[in-house]
């Protein structure tokens, strides 16, 4: 038997499936307070001591979370290689408009304090901002139009074809997903600082985060609401073979209103995944007006769990449907990598996730602790 038959293909391809999503995840829940943080900057620090102990809470472990970004793009490009050709190349501005704003990050975090001025530091200020908001408002958009369908097509030998535009990504629904993610990453960000920073800083982050679980709750209950009613969901309309070869033009696709939710008829237990994302949020403001910071914290990483499961167990076994051309939709079943592929990429990552898992949990815990205003303004410490 040759080695990488010890796992059938569909299996393979379902397991990288998961590890997409928990990758996805991974950095929602890490770097996903980061851009939190970012986005509630202006809002819950009004003093530049405040302001930097908002950043500091984040400050020693904001690179290492971009570690999962970093990780699902690779994931993309070595699993799924026509996903990353349409998607990389079709959000071509919104991927350059998330980096550019990204950069802004480690930019604001080093030159902020390097002049005494508060006009120099408030417009370093205001880039953190954008690096946080833009990169949460544009995830959501991105997922908003992922769940539409994507204007691309493949020829017959398999060229790609996109018809889209930024421009044309902006649409309502989408806008409804990009601010269901800022909400979400906004919580999030609060529940960080709630934990992690301490006087005038972690009260407002309290306030604004109790805000942000309640319009998560509203949003994602009108995201569910539009995509049952309003927005056409995709469904396999001949037969398709689990192992089959990763051609997309193999099979058939029909664009039929509540197909999205067929996926929770057919397997029930589907449903934890969306009150996931319900009691996570509602949880997570309870918690918070309860002043219990670590529950706090863990709730809202439950309500993220829960609405990204979301978005893929509904779409399941679509990755990228297309609005173009349906029969050019990507699904998990033809648009992998090959079998050998797979299977060495999945030895790879069974050596090396738990490291960085072991890792990552190793600094969190060695940085744990509060950070005050005192730890700051000391000027023997390395804070920004």
């Amino acid at each position: 038997m040759i080695l990488h038959e010890l796992i059938d293909y569909e299996t393979l391809r379902l397991i990288w499936w998961l590890l997409l999503g928990v990758l996805l995840i991974a950095f929602a829940t890490t770097g996903g307070f980061d851009l939190g943080v970012g986005t509630l900057l202006p809002f819950v620090a009004r003093t530049d001591t405040e302001r930097r102990v908002a950043i500091n809470t984040i400050g020693a472990t904001w690179e290492g979370n971009q570690v999962w970004l970093i990780l699902g793009g690779g994931a993309i490009f070595a699993a799924w290689p026509p996903l990353y050709a349409v998607s990389f190349s079709g959000f071509y501005l919104a991927m350059f408009a998330i980096l550019f704003a990204l950069i802004l990050r480690p930019v604001g975090f080093k030159y902020r304090s390097k002049r005494d001025s508060a006009r120099w530091r408030n417009g370093w200020d205001w880039a953190l901002f954008i690096g946080g908001f833009v990169p949460a408002l544009i995830f959501g958009v991105a997922v908003g139009n992922v769940l539409q369908g994507v204007p691309f097509r493949f020829a017959d030998d398999m060229r790609i074809f996109y018809e889209g535009s930024f421009f044309a990504l902006l649409n309502p629904y989408a806008l409804l997903c990009g601010l269901l993610s800022v909400a979400m990453l906004t919580m999030h960000g609060a529940a960080w600082l709630v934990l992690k920073a301490s006087g005038p800083v972690a009260e407002r982050a309290r306030s604004y985060g109790s805000l942000a679980a309640l319009a998560v709750i509203v949003l994602f209950a009108l995201g569910g609401l539009f995509l049952w009613i309003g927005v056409g969901g995709y469904r396999i309309t001949s037969d398709i073979s689990p192992i089959g070869p990763s051609n997309p033009l193999l099979k058939t696709v029909a664009l039929e209103k509540g197909a999205w939710l067929t996926n929770y008829t057919a397997h029930s237990w589907m449903i934890i995944a969306p009150v996931l994302g319900f009691v996570g949020a509602a949880l997570a403001f309870i918690a918070m007006r309860a002043k219990h910071e670590v529950m706090t914290l863990l709730f809202s990483k439950v309500a993220i769990l829960g609405i990204i499961s979301t978005v893929g167990l509904s779409m399941f076994p679509f990755i990228l449907p297309s609005s173009l051309d349906p029969r050019s939709s990507l699904t998990v079943w033809d648009a992998s990598s090959s079998h050998m592929t797979l299977f060495i990429m999945l030895v790879v990552t069974v050596i090396f996730l738990p490291i960085i898992f072991a890792y990552t949990a190793w600094v969190y815990k060695v940085l744990w602790g509060k950070v005050d205003e005192k730890s700051v303004t000391d000027k023997n410490s390395h804070a920004y």
